[in-house]
């Protein structure tokens, strides 16, 4: 495969072989994308440029990126070994085919995961809280209100991530309005029409999960 450095080499500072490096640096610096886990990937007409597995996310230069085509799923530009294709594509791909997402975040934060744990059914809810004002609305796209109530599905884990594009897709299915999917033991999936909404809804989520864990903790109901 030719590698079509023109696909990775812009300077663009809002470029995604710009963003992606950047938001990995960032997000690794708030424990969402610890190790080599995690990812972000973001969505141009009709290119897909995704985060690999295989590199230190902290450490992501636009050269390791892999580019997509979101039409046929091939790849288009592929960086050299030990790159490897992330894992996530296919549940990243469920966010721009399921629902037209310019983007999609997936963390391994600790508050997501201890979201699963506190909350031991399929989904995780929470309303008065007023970061949920950051939170789009999956089918009108329209921004949430401090009373309205969160409903966030939460998804069993597999052993790999490519094993949970169909529980994903479901769950997207079941829930449309929401904006991301939670894994159980694991992590979270966001999506967005934007990298900067999916940026602003997996800032709010995060805060929301560990809100809702303390509420928890201190015999309060986060759905009250």
């Amino acid at each position: 495969m030719a590698d079509n450095l023109d696909l990775v080499t812009s300077s663009d500072p809002l470029h995604p072989s710009q963003l992606i490096p950047e938001l990995c640096q960032l997000f690794y610096q708030l424990g969402w994308t610890t190790g080599t886990g995690g990812g972000v990937s973001i969505r141009v007409d009709n290119l897909v440029y995704i985060a690999p597995s295989g590199i230190q996310k902290e450490r992501i230069i636009p050269l390791d990126l892999f580019v997509m085509e979101l039409s046929t799923s091939r790849v288009l530009r592929a960086p050299p070994a030990p790159a490897t294709p992330s894992s996530c594509t296919p549940l990243f791909f469920n966010s721009y085919r399921l629902r037209n997402a310019g983007a999609c975040i997936h963390t391994h934060s600790p508050h997501a995961v201890l979201a699963t744990l506190v909350y031991s059914g399929p989904t995780f809810t929470i309303r008065n809280q007023e970061m949920i004002k950051g939170i789009r609305q999956g089918t009108t796209g329209r921004g949430l209100q401090n009373h309205d109530t969160l409903v966030v599905p939460i998804i069993e884990n597999a052993p790999r991530e490519d094993q949970l594009t169909d529980a994903m897709a479901a769950a997207m299915a079941a829930h449309p309005d929401t904006c991301a999917v939670l894994v159980r033991r694991h992590g979270v999936f966001v999506w967005g029409a934007t990298w900067e909404q999916t940026k602003v809804m997996t800032e709010c989520y995060d805060y929301l999960f560990d809100m809702a864990v303390r509420m928890r903790h201190l015999g309060l109901d986060p759905a009250a």
